[in-house]
């Protein structure tokens, strides 16, 4: 397929098609095999993904893409395939989350900046050079209003941060997803949630042009629109959808 970024992200997109997230942590997964009584180990998380990649008519119909972590990216398959070149034998592209994680932002209770930035643009070649064509980055945007959360300084760090990392995603040959996630936890309401949405995507968008980064060759996750989980507030469809389009 073609190299370039715009290509690329076109095809991401695809009707009728999404991505598959297949970047669960270690931690994460061993979680999920407790709960059915399997031993999480190299082999057993490698068996598992296996599965999923080589449903090929599944996979060849409705997967544009698979979000890999760091372990998956390298292993092969039970037979040496590598597990990137059975995903790309589907016709679906292999990507690759590249975040280290939110973590609390000193000076600012409540608040967190997602790190991973050291050493990025070293990881980025090399995950291009195992087959990697996009790759994910998520920030946390957490709402507490009675502790003023999040602060402009939170809103603004993150939306650098994922700036820098859109730009060296682009000039390693990657598609970078910019994920600004404003978290449905909280006691806010709807209206809250958009203000605070609106003000995270204007600063991400600020940074993305100062930080010359090409926005057709980007793809944005972004939240939906609605009230906290702890408001008592029931946000509706046609309201969630009304709130999240004029926020775009």
């Amino acid at each position: 397929m073609s190299e370039r970024l715009e290509d690329i992200a076109a095809a991401m997109v695809a009707d009728g098609k999404g991505l598959l997230a297949a970047d669960e942590s270690s931690g994460t997964i061993k979680k999920r095999f407790d709960v059915i009584g399997v031993e999480s180990t190299a082999d057993s998380r490698r068996d598992y993904r296996e599965m999923m990649f080589r449903a090929k008519e599944a996979m060849t119909r409705y997967i544009s893409g698979v979000i890999l972590y760091d372990e998956t990216i390298h292993q092969k398959a039970a037979d040496g395939t590598p597990l990137v070149d059975i995903i790309k034998a589907t016709g679906a592209i292999p990507g690759i989350k590249v975040d280290a994680g939110a973590k609390p932002l000193a000076g600012y209770p409540g608040d967190t900046i997602t790190e991973g930035l050291d050493g990025l643009r070293e990881r980025l070649a090399d995950y291009y050079k195992l087959g990697a064509r996009f790759a994910k980055w998520r920030a946390v945007i957490d709402i507490d209003v009675a502790k003023g959360v999040p602060s402009a300084t939170s809103i603004g760090s993150n939306a650098h941060a994922l700036a820098r990392y859109a730009a060296l995603c682009q000039e390693a040959g990657i598609v970078p997803i910019v994920e600004p996630e404003v978290l449905m936890d909280g006691a806010h309401d709807i209206g809250t949630c958009y203000e605070i949405s609106k003000a995270t995507l204007t600063k991400l968008y600020t940074e993305l042009y100062a930080a010359r980064v090409v926005l057709e060759g980007t793809i944005l996750k972004p939240n939906m629109v609605l009230a906290g989980k702890k408001s008592g507030k029931v946000s509706s469809p046609e309201e969630v959808a009304e709130k999240t389009i004029k926020l775009f």
